[in-house]
């Protein structure tokens, strides 16, 4: 790769140098502050040869490079009339660049609700299994499996508030335990039956009647307002009594201050919400259907479909269903459609199998890569499969389908959410799906597309670096087994907040949750980069696997803060050398994730990864193996 060449190419579609205001780089990519993010050409540079990706994420225009991101930077700066000072000036400012309120109140819900989507998820699988049997008369619901059963899938429900609880003060920074403490007050049984009596007081103030159970909207609010008392009373507190204050004084102000005030106002905008949506499907069903159906899609690429979680998780506990989850339905599968229609028009094998193979996820629930890899580079597919979610969402506001159980994967897998105490409302649910499927793919192969660029002619593969060993055809890749460089939880990269690596543009692997502060080498090879702030880490094992470790997402921003390196690029390290410490803790109250992908980068040299099939992990446990 020319990476002067490229560096002009990408100087000329960002909208020249006029256009920059700062740039950048981290491990992986050029960061760049644009005057006006839509004077860039976005489409054809996700086309450049040497660009992986392209994305916006808090007002930065990111392009995806991989390794030789540094290079590239240079070669940029270099060819930047302003030379170096183009880069150094980002580089040096301390700032920390405002989000858009929306854009911060997306990642504040996206960063409460998603962690906790494996319990919900779990309980709610249950609960439609239950319905299953019942359904079908393979189980009583007089008998006590039945009632155990139940009580494994109501409980995540009606104890959401404490789980709602420790997953915002997470991402607010304060004390999850002291967020639990304060739901469990609430909803201590001696209180929920002195809310019951309706006549309450506390030091003479009324407590207003409310009911805290599986409901989000009043312990959100409550976490959020206790996440400031608690640091404020921790700043005015000499550390040898912050143990016994701290969480004293934030429980006292803070479980009276939600029954007085925040409780009932936060139960008012709960009940408003699902009342809205309730009543909005009751008398606009149709045209609230068609309108979300067909948007549902646009609103994932935003990233503005986090705005509906508490408003599904609000419908679901407090009227025992919802109707958005159908549209989500018909909005998937639609895009499988799309890509199915794909692969009927094409005349090319490789476009083809890339279309039916993504059609077939989407069809599972996963739409990224029929959506990115397929319609949406073909654009009429696109088109199409937001004019099949409509079809298909407005066939389910007219016969009311309503979503039971809340499920991970809105796709086959999910059907058990539709199940109810008729048949008919699956029966309707899937029908709509399948008229979803069915017209995007008729409107894509009447509308076709051009097949110019493949999705495999658009996929480009970096070279290894130079200091690192070549894998060739002449030196076929070995199975590399990569052992955790992290202690903590394990996690599938789709659950990374960052594009680049949910969709795998980056490569395969993990992500780890981590428990500790500290990274070992998971290989036996060389550390071939290291990024300037400390946050990723390029390494080559001894058989040629490139490798990206890379702790935290948008931590470059912290410049090296938090962040301690024990190794220098060139160095050559065995499985558990230690390469970096870092403070996880004053990471994330820093407002950053600390979730760590840790993936392949070479990937066009493996054929697949194979899990080590853990949830949690320790320093040098094996994590994963990638096939040759």
């Amino acid at each position: 790769m020319d990476k002067q060449q490229l560096s002009k190419d990408i100087l000329k579609l960002v909208g020249g140098e006029e256009n920059i205001d700062q740039v950048t780089h981290c491990m992986t990519r050029l960061r760049f502050n644009l005057n006006d993010n839509k004077k860039a050409d976005k489409e054809t540079l996700k086309n450049t040869p040497g660009v992986m990706g392209v994305m916006e994420n808090g007002g930065q225009f990111q392009v995806i490079i991989g390794n030789d991101v540094p290079k590239v930077y240079n070669a940029l700066v270099g060819n930047m009339s302003k030379g170096a000072n183009a880069g150094s000036s980002a580089v040096s400012t301390g700032e920390k660049k405002k989000r858009n309120p929306i854009s911060a109140l997306f990642d504040f819900i996206s960063g409460v609700f998603t962690p906790i989507l494996p319990a919900i998820t779990g309980a709610g699988m249950i609960k439609g299994i239950i319905a299953i049997l019942v359904a079908f008369n393979w189980l009583s619901d007089k008998s006590s499996t039945y009632i155990i059963l139940s009580a494994i899938g109501d409980g995540a429900f009606y104890f959401l508030p404490i789980i709602l609880a420790i997953s915002a003060a997470k991402k607010l920074g304060s004390n999850m335990y002291i967020g639990a403490a304060l739901a469990a007050g609430i909803m201590h049984p001696t209180i929920t039956a002195l809310l019951t009596e309706g006549d309450s007081s506390f030091a003479g103030i009324k407590v207003v009647a409310a009911t805290y159970s599986s409901t989000v909207i009043p312990i959100v609010i409550a976490i959020w307002i206790a996440s400031y008392v608690e640091k404020a009373v921790d700043r005015i507190t000499h550390s040898s009594v912050k143990l016994i204050v701290v969480p004293t004084v934030t429980l006292l102000i803070m479980v009276p201050l939600t029954l007085i005030a925040i409780g009932p106002l936060g139960s008012i905008i709960g009940n408003g919400m699902s009342g809205g949506i309730a009543w909005l499907f009751d008398n606009a069903s149709i045209l609230a259907s068609i309108l979300i159906g067909g948007t549902m899609s646009l609103l994932i690429i935003t990233g503005m479909h986090y705005a509906l979680l508490p408003i599904i998780v609000g419908s679901m506990t407090t009227l025992g269903y919802d109707f958005i989850i159908p549209l989500m339905l018909a909005a998937n599968w639609a895009q499988a459609g799309g890509a199915i229609g794909v692969g009927l028009r094409s005349k090319n094998g490789q476009t083809k199998s890339m279309a039916y193979s993504t059609g077939l996820t989407a069809f599972m629930g996963i739409t990224e890569p029929a959506m990115y890899g397929v319609n949406m580079r073909y654009k009429k597919p696109f088109v199409a499969a937001l004019i099949g979610g409509a079809i298909g969402g407005g066939f389910m506001g007219i016969v009311k389908v309503k979503a039971y159980v809340l499920t991970g994967l809105v796709g086959l897998p999910g059907l058990a959410a539709f199940i109810s105490p008729s048949i008919s409302t699956l029966i309707y649910g899937i029908l709509g799906g399948l008229i979803a499927i069915a017209s995007a793919a008729i409107i894509t192969y009447i509308l076709g597309f051009q097949e110019n660029n493949t999705p495999q002619a658009a996929a480009v593969t970096e070279p290894v670096k130079e200091s690192a060993p070549v894998v060739t055809e002449e030196t076929k890749a070995q199975d590399e087994q990569v052992f955790s460089p992290i202690t903590g939880e394990v996690r599938p990269l789709s659950e990374v907040p960052d594009p680049a690596f949910s969709e795998e543009i980056m490569g395969k692997g993990y992500a780890i949750q981590p428990s500790e502060g500290r990274v070992v080498s998971p290989i036996n090879g060389t550390v071939f980069s290291l990024s300037k702030s400390g946050h990723a880490i390029g390494l080559v094992s001894d058989t040629g696997a490139e490798m990206l470790i890379h702790i935290g997402i948008d931590t470059v921003k912290l410049k090296g803060q938090f962040f301690s390196p024990k190794v220098q690029a060139g160095a050559k390290v065995s499985v558990g050398d230690v390469l970096m410490e870092f403070d996880r803790e004053e990471i994330e109250k820093a407002g950053y994730t600390t979730i760590t992908p840790v993936i392949i980068t070479n990937m066009h040299q493996y054929a697949s990864i194979e899990s080590a099939g853990r949830t949690t992990v320790k320093e040098q446990e094996l994590l994963f193996t990638a096939k040759a």
